[in-house]
């Protein structure tokens, strides 16, 4: 006796976004396995498009990219439309016949169902950061602040330096509009610090991701950026270009000045030292005093800072 079954060979289990209309990714590579989120119907159009891992830059299609919890989901919900599937073709055979004849024998078979097989539930994961890419308008999320965009690949470090320098500028903002003197100097000072901050960060992240194409990578992933002239040198030694080159020299000693400044107030509660005299030959400081920032020096550093970190991406991308 044969038994022809009608189970399907080919199931479509869809992933459900999250409340933000948020999908949960993985990276496929072993040494990596980063989690991070996209938001479909944002970014680029079009069929078959592959997807960047946003921490390493591994590039696949995005069935390659789906994540263990949501692999165990599908397979339990696959399993559990099978056995189903099974059960309702078992039971189309079933029979019964009743006793009959001299022997009084009869027989029949009935299909039981067995308990259903458990799904496998599981639920996207909170991530520190959401973007939205500038150059394909993809939404995604990921842990921390720098990523490559999972849809075009583009790095998002310029885009994430634009956004700290229009914080800054905030904040300056913000200090004129409060009578406190002393408020209104910790808003300066703190603007300050942070422009330094996000170049640093910026600056060291984008060699990072470039440290490949420099002369001694190993080197590279190291470069500072809180000090502009040490950064300045290793980048000519190992990139060989000047990051002084692409601003006037006025504006790269004020640079000079004002990450020197971020320093005291870091390491010298902002208090004046020989190290800064000597790094800076600025003649209205004096030692032992708190040094003086101003609003219009921080503004004049953004637009600065600005100018070295677009130079400083295409130089080292090259």
């Amino acid at each position: 006796m044969s038994f022809n079954l009608d189970i399907p060979k080919q199931i479509s289990i869809p992933i459900q976004a999250d409340e933000n209309g948020f999908t949960g990714r993985e990276c496929p590579q072993k040494e990596c396995e980063g989690y991070f989120k996209v938001k479909f119907g944002t970014g680029l159009k079009g069929e078959n498009l592959p997807c960047h891992c946003p921490y390493c830059g591994h590039m696949a299609q995005h069935d390659q990219f789906y994540t263990k919890e949501q692999i165990k989901y599908a397979e339990s919900v696959a399993m559990r439309e099978i056995t189903q599937a099974f059960h309702r073709e078992l039971k189309k055979l079933e029979f019964n016949h009743p006793a009959r004849g001299p022997l009084g024998i009869g027989i029949s078979m009935k299909v039981k169902p067995g308990a259903p097989i458990p799904l496998k539930h599981y639920r996207e994961k909170r991530l520190e950061t959401e973007i939205t890419c500038d150059q394909c308008t993809l939404q995604y999320a990921i842990y921390g602040v720098f990523a490559y965009c999972p849809d075009c690949g583009a790095h998002n470090s310029p885009q994430i330096l634009s956004k700290n320098m229009e914080l800054a500028i905030k904040e300056l903002d913000l200090a004129m509009q409060i009578e406190s003197s002393d408020l209104k100097q910790h808003l300066i000072d703190d603007s300050l610090e942070n422009v330094v901050s996000a170049f640093d960060g910026f600056g060291r992240e984008i060699v990072r991701v470039n440290a490949h194409k420099a002369t001694a990578p190993d080197k590279a992933e190291y470069i500072s950026f809180q000090n502009l002239e040490n950064a300045r040198k290793n980048l000519q030694a190992l990139f060989s270009f000047d990051l002084a080159s692409s601003v006037d020299i006025k504006d790269w000693e004020l640079a000079i000045r004002c990450f020197s400044k971020r320093h005291l107030l870091a390491h010298k509660m902002g208090v004046v030292d020989q190290k800064y005299i000597g790094d800076t030959n600025d003649t209205s400081a004096t030692i032992g005093r708190r040094i003086k920032i101003t609003e219009d020096e921080v503004h004049s550093l953004v637009l600065v800072v600005q100018t070295l970190g677009k130079y400083l991406a295409k130089e080292v991308s090259k």
